[in-house]
């Protein structure tokens, strides 16, 4: 990903109080799409007005920078913003830190000690490596290696992340049907 475009997101995502997590154009030639995924801070995730909020405010400022012919994005793409969810990736160092004792899997930019992927508990950072703990005893990979990387569902991730008030968790918002702006909030009975 451009790290221009990146910055420009982070910045706006920054201004209303979030931490960025990851910046990608998903989707292919077919569906283009840039994701964004952000998190708050203090809870790991977003609900679904921060979501909007910061959807509106990075559409606003790459349409602001489509009117002035500095688009930092080529031809028609969706714009999709969410939370990095349970199994979420790892994408920044710190990421490593703040899920220690979590299980990962690392696939690797290139070799190293003999693997191009690593799965295993995270055991923590230093400096710029990281340390798994798989079947191979404690591997340290240095952060430049990794190519992606992602917590795996299980049943400790589940029991350590806390939910998001389920308050309204019964609401849902339908499209409307007449072209009007604004999507309705209604409760199911």
């Amino acid at each position: 990903m451009d790290a221009a475009l990146t910055a420009l997101i982070d910045t706006e995502a920054r201004a209303l109080g979030f931490d960025l997590v990851r910046v990608a154009m998903i989707g292919g030639k077919s569906d283009p799409t840039l994701q964004v995924m952000a998190e708050r801070p203090d809870t790991r995730q977003l609900d679904l007005s921060d979501c909007e909020a910061l959807s509106r405010r990075i559409s606003e400022k790459l349409d602001a920078l489509e009117e002035a012919g500095k688009d930092p994005i080529e031809g028609a793409y969706r714009l999709e913003v969410s939370s990095p969810g349970i199994d979420r990736p790892l994408t920044r160092l710190k990421d490593f830190a703040d899920w220690q004792g979590h299980e990962a899997r690392l696939k690797l930019a290139r070799e190293v000690d003999g693997a191009k992927q690593v799965t295993g508990d995270i055991e923590g950072v230093d400096g710029e490596q990281v340390m798994i703990s798989g079947s191979q005893g404690t591997r340290t990979i240095p952060f430049d290696a990794i190519h992606s990387a992602k917590l795996l569902l299980t049943d400790r991730l589940i029991a350590a992340t806390v939910p998001l008030d389920s308050e309204g968790a019964d609401d849902f918002v339908e499209a409307p049907l007449d072209g009007a702006d604004h999507p309705t909030t209604q409760e199911e009975d």
